[in-house]
C-alpha cells in the first residue's frame, strides 16, 4: 500500500499523526490539571466546554481510556509510517535512524511541549478538547468499556479498589490557603474578612467580651440622678441593670423603651418594668456558635458566666461582627488610645489592652493561647505583680513595666521585636 502513495503524501500523513499525538497528550494533561472548583463554577454558569469536561471527569477512567486509545493508535501508526518512509528513502539502514528521529520528535513536539503548555493554560485546551472527546467517547464506548474492565480487573487483583470520585470538600486550612493564594483577585479588605470568618471557630467570646470590671450598667441602688446621668451619657443602646453588684443581675434595659418616660418623672419602678430577661452564655463559647445563637434567639447582648455562674463579662453582637469586618463603632470610649508611640521603636501600652486587638492594630504577634490581656500575659510569665522598671521579654518583644498599682500592671513600654525571635519562630 505504501508503494502506491507518493512520498510527499506519506510525510504529510505523518505530520497529521504527530499533531494528533500532540493533541491527545496535551489534552490529557489539560483535563487532569483543571481546578475542579473553578470547573464547577464555570459549568454552573453555563459554559458548554466546562460542563462537558466536568461530566467526563466524574469517570476519569473512561476519559483516560479514550485518550490512551487514541494516543497509542496514532503513535503506533506514526511508527509504522516512519518505517515505510525511511525504507523508501534509504532502505533497511534508514529504518533504525528513522525510529530514533521519530522518538525525539514525539518526545519534544508531541509530548513535552504540548503537556507543558497544557499545564500552564489548562482551560485553553481542555474545554475545546472536551467538546471533541464527548461525542468521540459515545462512538468508541464499547472499546473503551472493554479496556477499562480489563485495566480495573488488573488493579483489583493488585488490591486497588476504585473509590468515589466526588469532589472532596476543602478543610478550613485549605480554604485559608485558597484565600491567601487568591492574591489580587480579592481585595485585601475582603481577604481579611474571609480569613476572620474562617477563624471564628478558633476565637471564643472570652477573647472579645468586655471584662467584668469594665461593664457599664445601671445600679438600682444608686440615686436617680446618678442613674439618669449614666443613661444620658451612655453610648450603648442596651445596658445591664443590677443591684449593688453586677452579679446580682435584674435585666437588660433597651434605651428605646425609655421614650415612653420622656415626658414623665423618672421612676426606678417604671424603669424596672421596662427590663427584659438577661441572656447568659458560658465562657469559652466559640464566636461562630454564639453568632448563630444570637440570630436564633434574636438577641444582641449576652452576659458571660463561668462554671459557678459568676458573671465574667458581657458580649454583644457588635463585638462578634467587629471580629469579621473590623472596628466600625463611633463610641468615644473605643477611641481611647491604648498604644502611644514613645520612640523610634517603642510604645507605651495600657496593660489592660486586649492582646488580640494589639496584635491586629500594631501588627504584633503576642501569643493568644493564654491570658487575654497584656497584664495577664506578663503576670503569667513572672508569676507575680512586678515593680516598676522591671524588664522582661515575651515572644521576642522587650517589655518594661512603667506603672503598677496593688493588684495589676497599669502601663508598660514595648520595644521592637528581636529579629532572632522571628528566625526562631520561622524555624518552628
Amino acid at each position: 500500500m505504501g508503494d502506491d502513495i507518493p512520498l510527499a503524501g506519506l510525510i504529510g500523513l505523518l505530520f497529521v499523526l504527530l499533531l494528533l499525538s500532540a493533541f491527545f497528550s496535551g489534552s490529557e494533561t489539560a483535563l487532569m490539571s483543571l481546578n475542579r472548583y473553578q470547573l464547577r463554577h464555570k459549568a454552573q454558569e453555563g459554559h458548554r466546554g466546562a460542563s462537558l469536561a466536568e461530566q467526563m471527569l466524574q469517570r476519569p477512567d473512561r476519559l483516560i481510556g479514550l485518550i490512551l486509545l487514541g494516543n497509542n493508535l496514532v503513535n503506533f501508526s506514526a511508527a509504522s509510517l516512519v518505517a515505510i518512509i525511511a525504507f523508501k528513502i534509504g532502505g533497511q539502514p534508514a529504518v533504525a535512524i528513522g525510529t530514533l528521529l521519530l522518538t525525539l520528535i514525539v518526545l519534544i513536539f508531541s509530548e513535552a511541549a504540548p503537556k507543558t503548555l497544557a499545564a500552564m493554560h489548562p482551560e485553553r485546551l481542555a474545554f475545546p478538547a472536551a467538546m471533541i472527546y464527548y461525542p468521540l467517547l459515545k462512538v468508541t464506548y464499547p472499546i473503551v468499556w472493554l479496556t477499562n474492565v480489563a485495566s480495573n480487573g488488573v488493579l483489583y487483583l493488585c488490591g486497588v479498589r476504585s473509590k468515589d470520585n466526588e469532589l472532596q470538600p476543602l478543610t478550613r486550612e485549605e480554604l485559608r490557603t485558597v484565600v491567601y493564594e487568591a492574591g489580587a483577585r480579592i481585595s485585601s479588605r475582603y481577604q481579611r474578612m474571609l480569613l476572620s470568618i474562617l477563624d471564628l471557630e478558633k476565637v471564643t467570646i472570652d477573647d472579645v467580651m468586655v471584662p467584668h470590671n469594665e461593664i457599664v450598667g445601671i445600679d438600682l441602688d444608686d440615686d436617680e440622678d446618678e442613674i439618669v446621668k449614666i443613661i444620658s451619657e451612655s453610648q450603648h443602646t442596651r445596658l445591664p441593670v443590677y443591684r449593688d453588684d453586677i452579679d446580682n443581675m435584674i435585666g437588660i434595659l433597651h434605651l428605646r423603651r425609655l421614650a415612653n418616660l420622656a415626658h414623665k418623672e423618672f421612676d426606678k419602678n417604671q424603669l424596672q418594668a421596662l427590663l427584659s430577661e438577661p441572656y447568659y452564655v458560658p465562657e469559652g463559647t466559640p464566636l461562630s456558635k454564639q453568632l448563630v445563637q444570637f440570630q436564633r434567639r434574636r438577641e444582641r447582648i449576652a452576659m458571660v458566666v463561668d462554671e459557678y455562674g459568676d458573671i465574667q463579662g458581657v458580649v454583644t453582637l457588635e463585638d462578634i461582627l467587629e471580629e469579621i469586618v473590623g472596628e466600625f463603632t463611633t463610641d468615644p470610649a473605643d477611641d481611647e488610645i491604648d498604644v502611644v508611640k514613645d520612640g523610634a521603636d517603642t510604645y507605651i501600652v495600657d496593660a489592660a489592652a486586649n492582646i488580640r486587638e494589639l496584635n491586629r492594630s500594631q501588627d504584633w504577634d503576642f501569643s493568644t493561647d493564654g491570658p487575654k490581656t497584656l497584664n495577664g500575659l506578663i503576670v503569667e510569665n513572672l508569676e507575680t505583680i512586678p515593680a516598676p522598671a522591671t524588664c522582661l521579654k515575651i515572644d521576642g518583644y522587650p517589655i518594661e513595666i512603667v506603672e503598677t498599682d496593688e493588684n495589676r500592671i497599669r502601663t508598660v513600654r514595648v520595644g521592637a521585636r528581636d529579629p532572632d525571635a522571628l528566625e526562631e519562630q520561622d524555624s518552628r
